[in-house]
């Protein structure tokens, strides 16, 4: 059952308005003054990428060319756009002939044509454009499991960003370049993953935040925590959102890591976030049961979604106006935001932890029992159950970690050997899945001290276990390169949702594990 907390209704897509231009030079989501001085730079559309990466407002220069672009539609724009996306691949494509065929001195494709077109050419370029979309509609999955190999003994996962207290959410932004990490002390870090280097993002004061849209609380002790459970970056990379115990969802501008709104609304702490592949429009979870719509650009509140009947955990979402949600209720709902309906999936006898999307039809779930989960949108139970992925390890694993390697996960006595005195079954307990978008690569973690990688199969319906990678602490969270070379893991002492159990050894901080794929 869904209900709407707003007086106006609007959709997933729409958000500001059937007929609403965007501007990528004069954005107005971080000028200032009021909606109607606002309204009036709406219609400038400025073709430079240099101004937004120097975060300056662009100058126009020639009287025709600024008329022109304000008098383009949005329709204009989008044919505008694709036909620059074309380009783009018969450059490469010119590129990587003249590359491999040396004895074309005078530049010419293969269809006698010198800019890459042709018959030929432009058949290339529609069958890379056709390869593209089906994979992102998850029609076609690229086969990635089978050709990942098998990572050395000294190959493991590496600390690449250090936290004082336990990481609970990760991100990485579409191109795979630069990385996003919050932990419970409320430090917020955004590295760059081929230098290393990192950036801090600092919480205004409390004067701001109201002046940014923050409710004053009615305790202070509780709600101005900086205590982040979740954290999403936008396609475009313009947006980081975080959120957590002060019952707000955050907007940061990732260019000059400044706060820039505060968005009220939940009237419990906010566990999880995600934004539409594609758009700026986010969703964000909560324990009061409810998952709210907003939109980033317009800075606005959308619609509310309610039918958990208990803590809202994780979510995901994909292109499609499609949610996916699990709560403690043992439920995980797939949301249809335009058919206004949910379809509700419940596990047997576990608890629900964590999902994640394979693609619009097939999901993953993690659950308390230390068991993973294949869901197909046509059958309301599992498809696939994997029991006890990440199980405990036995006596006869249970060495010294400078031996073999593996990651203790227990204390430490005064020989370094492992006591597993503070082992449970909450350590089996899987806190974090992820798929590499649009594959058929999977992974899951415990606080059990490995990482698992897991194959896909949909033709048999089935989930192969590929590697385990030594890793300790409790594995919060999880994200995949968009290639498939690496995985990135948000590791704590702590879980992600409590403090019910302590791995005293472990490292809080975020790390990476590097993944060698064959050729095809």
């Amino acid at each position: 059952m869904k209900k709407s907390r707003a007086g106006k209704k609007r959709s997933l897509s729409g958000g500001g308005g059937k007929n609403r231009r965007t501007s990528t030079g004069v954005d107005p989501f971080f000028s200032s003054g009021t909606k109607k001085q606002r309204k009036l730079h709406d219609d400038i559309v400025d073709s430079s990428d240099s101004d937004d990466e120097a975060g300056e407002p662009p100058v126009h220069e020639g009287g025709e060319e600024e008329s022109e672009l304000a008098a383009e539609t949005a329709d204009e724009k989008r044919l505008r756009l694709a036909k620059e996306y074309v380009e783009s691949f018969r450059a490469l494509k010119k590129r990587r002939e003249e590359e491999d065929e040396d004895e074309e001195e005078d530049g010419e494709g293969p269809d006698g044509y010198e800019d890459g077109r042709g018959p030929k050419g432009d058949l290339l370029v529609a069958e890379k454009l056709l390869q593209e979309q089906l994979e992102q509609s998850g029609r076609v999955r690229r086969v990635i499991a089978s050709r990942v190999e098998k990572p050395d003994s000294d190959d493991g996962f590496r600390l690449i960003r250090r936290h004082r207290q336990s990481v609970t959410a990760v991100a990485l932004s579409e191109d795979d370049a630069k990385g996003f990490s919050a932990s419970k002390d409320g430090t917020i870090f955004h590295w760059d993953l081929s230098s290393g280097q990192s950036e801090k993002y600092l919480f205004p004061t409390k004067e701001v935040l109201i002046s940014h849209g923050a409710k004053t609380p009615q305790n202070p002790s509780t709600s101005w925590s900086k205590h982040v459970l979740s954290l999403a970056v936008s396609s475009d990379g313009r947006y980081l959102a975080t959120a957590g115990l002060d019952r707000h969802v955050h907007l940061w501008d990732t260019r000059t890591r400044e706060h820039i709104r505060a968005l009220p609304g939940h009237k419990g702490p906010i566990s999880c976030l995600a934004f539409r592949h594609g758009t700026s429009e986010l969703a964000s979870g909560s324990f009061d049961r409810s998952i709210n719509l907003w939109n980033a650009d317009d800075r606005a509140y959308m619609e509310t979604l309610l039918g958990h009947a208990s803590e809202v955990l994780a979510i995901d979402c994909l292109r499609k106006e499609r949610l996916l949600t699990v709560g403690r209720d043992r439920a995980m709902m797939l949301w249809k935001v335009p058919e206004q309906s949910h379809l509700i999936f419940r596990a047997s006898a576990s608890s629900l932890e964590c999902c994640c999307f394979i693609n619009n039809e097939e999901f993953l779930s993690g659950s308390d029992d230390g068991s993973i989960e294949l869901w197909n949108f046509m059958r309301k139970k599992p498809v696939c159950i994997v029991k006890n992925a990440h199980s405990i390890p036995s006596s006869d694993d249970r060495v010294d970690s400078k031996e073999n390697g593996i990651v203790c996960n227990g204390d430490k006595t005064a020989n370094g050997n492992c006591t597993w005195s503070t082992c449970s079954k909450a350590q089996s307990w899987v806190g974090a899945v992820a798929v590499c978008r649009g594959s058929d690569l999977a992974a899951s973690g415990a606080a059990n001290g490995v990482v698992r990688l897991w194959s896909i199969e949909s033709a048999t319906k089935s989930i192969r276990p590929l590697y385990s990678l030594p890793l300790g602490g409790f594995v919060n969270s999880l994200a995949f390169a968009k290639s498939g070379h690496f995985l990135i893991a948000g590791v704590g002492q702590e879980p992600r949702l409590g403090r019910w159990g302590r791995v005293s050894d472990a490292q809080n901080g975020v790390f990476i594990q590097s993944l060698k794929l064959s050729e095809e």
